[in-house]
């Protein structure tokens, strides 16, 4: 578990990156308005996801039928992500495309969260033969895991809460950022 949990850790780093990087400082995505409206929703659906497995995968035991549920999580983040490819090459032809440097971040995310899984399935398998119970996990976990997870949980639920706002046009949710409503992909103030 302990390596399944490291990868997550590497994960939640290279999706803030490509978050605050890619998403934000040059796509300024949450300012750019409806156009890219299916894609912040992708984004926050997927970030609610991964709040879920970051808050509670180092802290409990998703034992016997709580197995099920989990597999779902993982599976819908991978049609999340899969749908969220497609969406973001229509919605950012504006800008030009999604930019190379992002498509080879999804690429290595897409790397981790595989290896990651490859990690928790034998785990999944021990959970699926005890008792059904969401059962607190033993310490024999790194507590620096625990904890780097449940910020990055609270991280990327807010980060979810902002997309989502942002979707939806909430004043402000643009923040730093100019709304726009300009379809030539560069970010003009109104």
């Amino acid at each position: 578990m302990a390596t399944a949990l490291r990868l997550f850790v590497a994960l939640a780093f290279l999706g803030a990156f490509d978050t605050l990087y890619y998403h934000e400082w040059r796509a300024k995505l949450p300012a750019m308005g409806p156009r890219v409206r299916s894609e912040l929703q992708l984004h926050a659906l997927r970030d609610f996801v991964y709040a879920i497995i970051f808050a509670t995968l180092p802290w409990m035991a998703w034992q016997g039928r709580y197995v099920i549920p989990l597999v779902a999580l993982l599976v819908i983040e991978i049609v999340l992500t899969l749908w969220d490819f497609v969406v973001e090459d229509w919605v950012r032809k504006p800008l030009g495309g999604v930019y190379p440097g992002e498509r080879v971040m999804h690429g290595i995310m897409g790397i981790v969260y595989g290896a990651a899984i490859a990690y928790l399935v034998p785990v999944l398998r021990v959970w699926w033969s005890k008792p059904t119970k969401l059962a607190v996990v033993s310490p024999a976990n790194s507590m620096a895991l625990r904890w780097i997870l449940a910020v990055m949980a609270v991280g990327v639920a807010l980060s979810g809460v902002r997309d989502l706002c942002a979707a939806a046009g909430i004043p402000g949710s643009a923040w730093p950022w100019t709304r726009t409503e300009s379809t030539t992909g560069r970010n003009e103030k109104r």
